[in-house]
């Protein structure tokens, strides 16, 4: 009986250990594409947010001022089809916080809304519409691009407007809303409608190089704080740049240099050739789950490790990490994808 009782033990600690050692089995000569860049700082950032100039309840200095405030180091000012200069708060701008402008360009196509935001443009940019739902997106993500800003496309799962299948056909665009703090938009997904990570790894499965951004889309700065309500500080996104400068951070953000977070805070990110390492700053006596995530959504391992790093294999075609921390609080570090070897 006690060598029956070894041999489990033993058995149970391989099963264990299985996935593990596999992770750390590469004999491919595949590589991460490394950055060039890797140094600098980390900004926290929200790039949607809404003032009285369209549909928020406070005047854009009190929404800059909130932001800033509460430790925020830049802040897009995204009002509907407005353009808030940020020469006109131009006081509350310093070395530690700056305004990037921009727009939420605002269409529909058949009662479908269609919001694209455009970060770091020169002025107001005019909405557009098209024959179609894809041409509608594509036609105000042209339009971001030509006035030399970078826009990032919003909401999705926001009244069911679109999905997996319109956003394959867009181009020219390299980020998109995986979680956003509006209470009407479904992030999850729900009956036959994708949540947003499902179709980002869709997209990423197909090709499509797309960095996944987090917001607030907050409107309501007044009065209570309520998941009911659209209030700040529940999605941002924090970009490593050498500086705190408009074009600095949205040229980082654009090549995938920064995560998505609804709470968790990181210390680092490290690509290295055969290796993604992910550094968690430790908020108490809170406990974190690291899931790295490959080719199809498919889970490649799962750690409570701090930090958590990941060995690759060379058939993952990405690997990106998610990490849930012991109150539900997630980040999202950005895809790295796979040289594959000739």
């Amino acid at each position: 009986m006690r060598t029956i009782r070894t041999f489990c033990v033993a058995l149970a600690s391989v099963v264990w250990l299985t996935p593990v050692l596999a992770v750390g089995q590469s004999a491919s000569p595949a590589r991460f594409e490394v950055p060039a860049a890797q140094g600098g700082r980390w900004f926290k950032g929200n790039t949607h947010s809404h003032t009285l100039e369209s549909d928020g309840d406070s005047p854009p200095e009190v929404v800059a001022t909130w932001y800033k405030s509460h430790g925020y180091q830049f802040l897009v000012l995204s009002d509907h089809n407005v353009f808030t200069d940020p020469r006109g708060l131009a006081h509350l701008v310093d070395s530690t916080f700056l305004l990037i402008p921009g727009e939420e360009l605002t269409s529909s196509f058949e009662k479908k809304p269609v919001h694209v935001n455009g970060l770091n443009l020169p002025g107001l940019i005019e909405a557009r519409t098209d024959s179609t739902l894809v041409g509608t997106i594509q036609k105000n993500v042209d339009a971001v691009r030509e006035a030399r800003g970078v826009p990032h496309i919003n909401h999705p799962n926001f009244r069911w407007a679109f999905g997996y299948e319109e956003l394959r056909q867009i181009r020219n665009d390299k980020l998109f809303e995986i979680w956003n703090g509006h209470p009407l938009v479904h992030n999850l997904g729900g009956g036959d409608d994708e949540g947003l990570e499902g179709v980002w790894d869709r997209l990423l499965t197909d090709g499509k190089r797309l960095y996944g951004i987090a917001v607030d889309d907050a409107h309501h700065f007044q009065g209570e704080f309520a998941p009911g309500r659209s209030n700040p500080g529940r999605g941002w996104v924090v970009v490593r740049a050498e500086r705190l400068d408009p074009d600095l951070l949205v040229s980082a953000m654009e090549e995938g240099r920064f995560y998505a977070s609804t709470g968790v805070e990181l210390d680092d990110v490290r690509i290295e050739p055969a290796r993604l390492t992910v550094a968690i700053r430790q908020r108490g006596d809170f406990k974190y789950i690291t899931e790295f995530i490959g080719r199809g959504g498919r889970v490649l391992a799962r750690t409570g490790a701090n930090p958590a790093s990941y060995v690759l294999r060379g058939d993952e075609g990405y690997v990106r990490a998610r990490v849930r921390d012991s109150m539900g609080y997630m980040a999202w570090v950005q895809p790295v994808f796979v040289d594959a070897a000739p």
